[in-house]
């Protein structure tokens, strides 16, 4: 059974909005077959002689990225079919907080008990910290210079970048 195949590439790339999309598929697919209930096979037992012939049909498969498939033989009309939505990635890139029908009673509910907490607290944090007793136990901060840079003493080029930002 002989196949060949073509596969299609599409790309664009719109360099304002710094976006680019890349997809390939594999378009259309020929194969050569045996044909059903087409057979022969003659035997002569006089002569010895025996003839032997299968049918052949190029079967054609069309698929597109719109979900749409068709098949059927080369040079009779092609059946189209609608597949079912398939997600082509593994895994969606976005994909919404609540799948389903929104529900708004759960929500309200944790909303509720948010906001009771919160007056059981009244309002203050218990283990409330100032600002300076928070900063006084982070390390202290380094600027980290480029890499490949020599260090450098503070001369007037250095002021100078550091005026110009």
């Amino acid at each position: 059974m002989a196949t060949s195949e073509l596969s299609c590439q599409v790309s664009e790339e719109n360099c304002d909005r710094r976006e680019a999309f890349w997809s390939e598929w594999k378009d259309l697919t020929l194969s050569t077959r045996p044909e059903e209930g087409c057979y022969l096979h003659e035997e002569d037992a006089l002569r010895h002689e025996t003839y032997h012939r299968q049918g052949q049909c190029q079967a054609l498969v069309q698929c597109s990225p719109w979900l749409v498939m068709r098949m059927g033989i080369l040079g009779h009309g092609l059946q189209e079919y609608q597949l079912p939505y398939q997600r082509v990635l593994p895994l969606p890139i976005f994909t919404p907080t609540k799948v389903g029908a929104a529900k708004e009673e759960p929500e309200d509910a944790s909303i509720q008990e948010l906001l009771a907490l919160e007056t059981a607290l009244g309002g203050q944090c218990v283990d409330r910290q100032e600002v300076a007793e928070i900063t006084k136990q982070l390390p202290p901060v380094v600027p980290v210079s480029k890499p490949g840079a020599l260090p450098r003493s503070l001369s007037r080029s250095m002021s100078q970048e550091a005026q110009r930002g």
